[in-house]
């Protein structure tokens, strides 16, 4: 008598191959048995099925405690478990596209053989390709390694009605079955195996198997886990915050901590929040469902009311200078303070910010505001060093009297058009008129104003130039406004505010216009039309000519927004320092550039994370010491795997989300706002608006796959999400329940 024991799942046909195998040898006039035996009635669920078959006639009725042979059409099934009482010598036949050899290796003492029969039902198309049926192709592959007859087993196929893809299936398993005939002459046999009765063994014991580790049963071939993406937001955030860290903790109305967690990364929130361009809302992959979230209001109001007091250090011996006082330099000065080191800031202007004090209106950023960000800096021990300006021979006396010095200086060379005769009488500089408007030297009464350009400085000197008197104001662009640096509610609201734009608009030149009394004081300046042609080295589409399109914008004031690029002649190339041919002497300690100087990003955001960035490495200089802050500083130990990947809106399960409009804040009728340089943004109301945060690939926490569990295995414990494996069964709700693709199936 041959005994065959089968291991499978529910749904890929585990009991109809035994009958198969059966039928082909009744109808050779064998007596047969085949039954299964049901760990559940549900897809997926482990099962078992036997098949007796001999020339003499059978009157065993029990279940199959000794096979001569088993298959086994899961391969994640395979394990001393199905293999228990396997008589030696006996063949064990696995589905899977594993080869012979390296599932021989578990299975010393037996033959084995293997077929990739999920390959062959696919290809065949018989059942699906989440649950698909292998039972006529292991059907083939048993008559290869037990010598039936292949047609004998294709006779049974017919009497139950089994034709077509089935029929292929199992010709292509019969050739495709690889074979291990041989057996290791070191292989003992098993000593112990358990009989019919009288052992205390369980049921599943009884059924040919051991107490499996899921006290539930074996029905799991995988295991839930939990995973941590990146968030698009943290990715792309220049200045490097833990944008999904301070959101989440405002979302629970945890505004002090939410300050907290910005202050690892960034001396400056309130600032960022007013005039930072905010690419983590163009990445936010809530806008695939309605609205970004309003991060740029959401980190305002951590900074306006939140309260953190950062405690000084341990003093370090080492000290550094930085030279300038923007973004950058304070930002570096911040974060060294914090290691504990002695910072000196050195600025060449009377007052401390850099472009941040002289380059942004009041009515974008109040003095205030960043009096109040500064005084945090110097609250750690910062010094600051107003009216110095260093020059090449300064910086050297700074190497020899530092450990290392940080040049910020930012971009301070000013581009320039030439328009021709007269434009240098009538033409400013958008940074020079902006730094006049700030100490009230600039009146622009009953004038007409070009402002040339396309970024924030553009926008704020044409914005500044209605509030200080201008008549008529028009920015004229050499590209369309969607190729526009400029922040896009910034443009929206100088439109708002009566500010013309002139797109795909290039000045040729300024010419003088005579009047009726022979006065030349008004100006026209000379222009042309322009069309988008291919995209240049910036990835924007170049700007090319219309000829014959030249037109004349009258004027009586130009004011140039060009843009800026760092002068590097302070700063040293090599050890050797030299001016104007003389060595001044070999730099004894590192200088570093940092912010728009080292950079060219031109953005506050964007020098925050350099000052950052060179703070870090100037302590691993000193220390050896290597610090992650912001979210590279992960800190949760309950995630079984960082997933450095970007999740995407594609990845998150969108339908488990609401609909829920943003919220923008309250702000001044734009007919106010031109009555002097009152702030016109007043911020968010409350905290509400973080709720709308997606948590994007972050657990945030929500406790849906908790509710959804139908076996009750998961819970929360503090911040951690604990599973409680011995009796989970891996039916991955709680993975189609996350809305976050936080928790995923891993296969045991």
């Amino acid at each position: 008598m041959v005994e065959i024991r089968i291991h499978g799942r529910g749904g890929q046909g585990g009991v109809t191959l035994a009958k198969l195998i059966a039928t082909a040898r009744f109808l050779t006039g064998h007596s047969v048995q085949a039954f299964g035996l049901y760990a559940a009635e549900r897809s997926g669920a482990p099962i078992q099925a036997f098949c007796r078959f001999s020339p003499e006639a059978i009157t065993d009725r029990n279940l199959i405690y000794e096979p001569d042979h088993v298959v086994i059409l899961d391969p994640t099934l395979v394990g001393p478990g199905v293999t228990r009482g396997l008589k030696p010598g006996g063949w064990i036949l696995v589905n899977t596209e594993l080869p012979a050899e390296a599932v021989a290796e578990q299975f010393p003492h037996n033959r084995v053989a293997v077929v990739d029969a999920t390959a062959i039902a696919l290809e065949n198309r018989l059942g699906t390709r989440s649950v698909p049926i292998v039972n006529t192709a292991l059907a083939g592959a048993v008559a290869r390694i037990l010598e039936i007859p292949l047609d004998d087993v294709l006779a049974g196929m017919e009497h139950l009605g089994f034709g077509g893809g089935n029929v292929t299936a199992a010709r292509s398993a019969f050739q495709a079955v690889a074979i291990r005939d041989a057996i290791s002459p070191d292989a003992e046999p098993e000593s112990a195996r358990p009989g019919p009765a009288g052992r205390g063994a369980s049921f599943l014991e009884g059924a040919g198997g051991e107490r499996p580790a899921i006290q539930t049963g074996s029905w799991a071939t995988s295991q839930p886990k939990r995973q941590q993406y990146v968030p698009p937001c943290n990715h792309i955030c220049p200045a490097g915050n833990d944008v999904q860290g301070f959101l989440h903790a405002l979302a629970r109305d945890e505004v002090d901590e939410a300050l907290g967690i910005l202050l690892r990364t960034t001396p400056f929130p309130s600032v960022c929040g007013r005039v930072c361009p905010a690419p983590c809302m163009q990445q936010c992959n809530r806008s695939e469902l309605d609205e970004a979230v309003n991060v740029r209001q959401l980190e305002r109001l951590a900074g306006d009311v939140g309260r953190v007091v950062l405690e000084r250090p341990e003093a370090r011996s080492q000290r550094v200078a930085v030279v300038g006082s923007g973004p950058g330099g304070l930002s570096a000065g911040y974060h060294l303070a914090r290691f504990g080191y002695g910072v000196t800031v050195y600025e060449g202007a009377p007052e401390v910010g850099g472009l941040l004090r002289t380059g942004i209106p009041d009515f974008r950023l109040p003095g205030k505001v960043l009096d109040r960000e500064i005084e945090r800096i110097t609250d750690l021990g910062v010094q600051v060093v107003t009216d110095h300006r260093v020059d090449r021979r300064g910086l050297m006396e700074l190497a020899r009297a530092y450990d290392a010095v940080l040049v910020a200086t930012g971009l301070q060379q000013l581009r320039d058009l030439r328009l021709g005769v007269g434009g240098s009488d009538m033409a400013l500089q958008g940074i020079d008129f902006l730094d006049q408007v700030k100490h009230d030297q600039a009146r622009l009464d009953g004038e007409t104003v070009v402002v040339v350009g396309g970024g924030n400085t553009a926008m704020d000197a044409a914005r500044s130039a209605l509030r200080v008197g201008a008549s008529e104001v028009r920015v004229v662009y050499r590209r369309t406004r969607h190729e526009m640096p400029a922040i896009a509610e910034e443009i929206e609201e100088a439109l708002e505010e009566g500010v013309i734009l002139h797109e795909l608009v290039q000045p040729v030149s300024l010419q003088a216009e005579a009047q009726a009394d022979g006065d030349t004081g008004s100006h026209g300046l000379q222009c042309i039309r322009m069309r988008l042609g291919e995209p240049d080295a910036s990835g924007r589409r170049r700007p090319v000519e219309v000829e014959g399109s030249d037109f004349s914008l009258p004027c009586t004031r130009i004011i140039l927004a060009l843009g800026q690029s760092p002068d590097l002649s302070v700063f040293p190339e090599g050890a050797e320092v030299r001016e104007g041919g003389d060595l001044l002497g070999l730099l004894e300690h590192p200088v570093f550039a940092v912010g728009d100087l080292a950079t060219n990003d031109g953005t506050v955001a964007g020098a925050i994370g350099s000052g950052r960035r060179a703070a870090l490495h100037i302590h691993q200089t000193f220390t050896g010491e290597v610090v992650e802050t912001g979210d590279q500083a992960r800190v949760r130990s309950d995630v079984d795997l960082w997933n450095d990947e970007v999740i995407r809106a594609d990845a998150l399960r969108m339908h488990l989300f609401e609909r829920s409009p943003g919220q923008e804040g309250s702000s001044l009728d734009p007919r106010e706002r031109l009555d002097g340089f009152r702030e016109i943004h007043t911020g968010l109301p409350d905290t509400s608006e973080a709720r709308r945060c997606l948590s994007c690939g972050v657990c945030n926490e929500c406790d849906i796959c908790v509710t959804y569990c139908p076996e009750g295995v998961l819970k929360r414990v503090g911040h951690q999400l604990v599973f409680d494996y011995a009796y989970c069964k891996g039916c991955g709700i709680c993975v189609t329940e996350c809305p976050r693709n936080v928790v995923f199936m891993s296969h045991l």
